[in-house]
């Protein structure tokens, strides 16, 4: 493992729209309490395989034998050396040959990834490939994103075919971070996801960033099952 980013305490209008997600995440919490051990790990395995507010975006075929499911959060710098080292030898080797899909789950770690994230889902339309390339794009300006992110959305967002004007509105897109904020208070409180990166293969958790050779430790007993 080589390191993660914690959640920490959010902007105010973050937090509070984070707080609209609690009664999905009190009914999971609820569930889960009653149960334990293995039966406890397959339960959260099926939680973490099924989308709550946003479509997942995920690349691979999805009876793939084996899922990756990864919380990310755009300004986590270990999210973004995962996305630059390890996830183009994963989709190489494993993700276009049909072994593994792989799943993006948002997780924004502060107000600046909220907003790189969601401009990743106006610039997809819901086209996975559009999503993933311009989630590349993004962890490729991570700096930059952190020190100037309104130029840096709108250059990214130019790149994804958005006028100014376009970008603007999804920023300002409230539905949408409530979804985002929705999802990743489910994570949070659901499936104790509290840093990034956080990785799931085939529901079981992983903490912090993995090296291809980690991650492929973890697929390949998958693969012979």
């Amino acid at each position: 493992m080589n390191g993660n980013c914690r959640l920490v305490t959010l902007r105010r209008t973050f937090r509070l729209a984070l707080t609209r997600a609690g009664f999905a995440a009190l009914f999971g919490l609820m569930a889960l309490h009653t149960i334990g051990g293995a039966k406890a790990q397959v339960a959260i395995a099926a939680l973490v395989a099924q989308p709550v507010s946003l479509p997942d975006m995920a690349l691979g075929p999805a009876n793939a034998p084996v899922t990756i499911t990864e919380y990310s959060s755009m300004s986590c710098p270990h999210c973004a050396a995962f996305g630059e080292n390890v996830f183009p030898m994963l989709r190489a080797k494993y993700i276009d040959t049909g072994k593994v899909r792989f799943v993006f789950r948002e997780f924004p770690l502060d107000i600046k990834a909220a907003a790189a994230s969601m401009l990743a889902r106006c610039v997809a339309n819901g086209d996975a490939e559009k999503f993933f390339g311009t989630i590349q794009l993004l962890f490729q300006q991570q700096q930059m994103l952190m020190a100037q992110t309104n130029m840096t959305l709108r250059l990214i967002g130019k790149q994804g075919g958005m006028s100014e004007q376009a970008v603007e509105t999804c920023g300002k897109d409230q539905t949408l971070l409530d979804k985002i904020a929705a999802d990743q208070r489910f994570a949070h409180e659901v499936v104790k996801v509290d840093s990034t990166p956080t990785f799931f293969v085939n529901g079981e958790r992983f903490k912090g960033a993995m090296s291809f050779e980690e991650l492929e430790e973890r697929i390949m007993p998958l693969l012979k099952e």
